[in-house]
Parts: structure tokens; C-alpha cells; sequence
């Protein structure tokens, strides 16, 4: 895989890999685990409102009428 970065991205990568004492690349590494992580964590949440909402659908509209 070839990762392209522009200039201004590549510089931030690097002031950051330098703070934390590692390379770029696993500073690159750890934001892509933690950007799928939090997007995998998002769609169990819709998943779980998807099946959910309509059971609770009086109290959630309860609850926006607060």
C-alpha cells in the first residue's frame, strides 16, 4: 500500500511521531486502528438504535419532549 500525504500532513506526522517517540508509520498505524475502531463502535450503536428504537419508541419520545 502507498500512502499519500501532502506536505502539510506529512510534516504534522512527523511533529507527532517525534512527541511520541516512534515512527511515523505507527503513528499512522494507530490512527487508522483507532479511526475504524470508532467508526465499527458508531455502526453497533445505529445497529443497536435500529433494532431498539422501536421498542422504546414511547419513551424516547418522552424523553425529547423534556
Amino acid at each position: 500500500m502507498t500512502l499519500r500525504l501532502t506536505d502539510e500532513q506529512t510534516e504534522a506526522l512527523r511533529r507527532q511521531a517525534e512527541r511520541e517517540g516512534v515512527s511515523m508509520q505507527v503513528v499512522a498505524q494507530r490512527a487508522i486502528t483507532e479511526y475504524v475502531t470508532g467508526r465499527d463502535l458508531a455502526a453497533d450503536v445505529d445497529d443497536a438504535l435500529d433494532r431498539q428504537g422501536p421498542r422504546c419508541q414511547t419513551l424516547l419520545d418522552r424523553l425529547g419532549s423534556v
